[in-house]
């Protein structure tokens, strides 16, 4: 699959600088959502990159140190309490534009893609399903919002060990559910979301 496809059919239409944004942290019953939004240059190389889901934890680093020395790039991060508020939809659309608006200081973007995101700008937009997997500029912000996130979860992990977020980065599993029901909800978790909703149901005290 050529994954500069969408790029050079955007440059062919006359736009030169275009950015690419992803999300990541949808699913999880804890912490903020996390977007990410780049511009590669035209000689951009990066063996093996595609949608950060699909790569190693190890390779994601790898990359992310490589995107992040070779691109401009930028994040945008909305919290849990945000995500309660506005609903995960539209807080991943909030990330995403705090992102896009970040690099748009950096430089003039004439056109953003997104993975599957409908954003209104004052400039062009194209939504792509799948994005991650079809666009280099888009796999690319993917890692980006991935490692952040992830290495976010990580420093929670050094507060609260007991609740495993180095291993789950806060999605739900059984060994998370676990810990949630052992220990209760702590300040970050997304109270919205049903599991969450049924030990807060039970009298929890959310710890600070």
């Amino acid at each position: 699959m050529n994954l500069w496809e969408y790029e050079d059919a955007l440059n062919k239409e006359g736009y030169k600088v275009i950015a690419g944004t992803d999300e990541a942290g949808r699913g999880p019953l804890y912490g903020p959502v996390v977007a990410g939004c780049v511009v590669l240059p035209r000689d951009f190389k990066l063996e093996g990159l595609t949608d950060s889901k699909k790569l190693s934890e190890k390779k994601r680093e790898k990359f992310y140190d490589y995107i992040t020395k070779n691109t401009i790039w930028a994040v945008g991060i909305v919290s849990a309490k945000e995500i309660d508020k506005i609903n995960i939809y539209e807080a991943s659309r909030k990330a995403m534009i705090m992102a896009i608006n970040e690099v748009r200081k950096q430089i003039n973007v004439d056109y953003v893609i997104t993975d599957a995101m409908p954003i209104d700008l004052d400039i062009p937009v194209k939504d792509i399903i799948k994005g991650d997997a079809k666009s280099i500029t888009i796999a690319a912000a993917s890692v980006i919002a991935k490692v952040t996130r992830d290495r976010m979860m990580l420093e929670i992990d050094k507060k609260y060990p007991e609740y495993g977020f180095k291993n789950h980065k806060g999605y739900p599993t059984k060994k998370h559910l676990e810990a949630l029901e052992k220990y209760g909800l702590i300040d970050g978790y997304r109270l919205t979301y049903k599991p969450v909703e049924k030990i807060k149901e039970k009298n929890y005290e959310v710890v600070k």
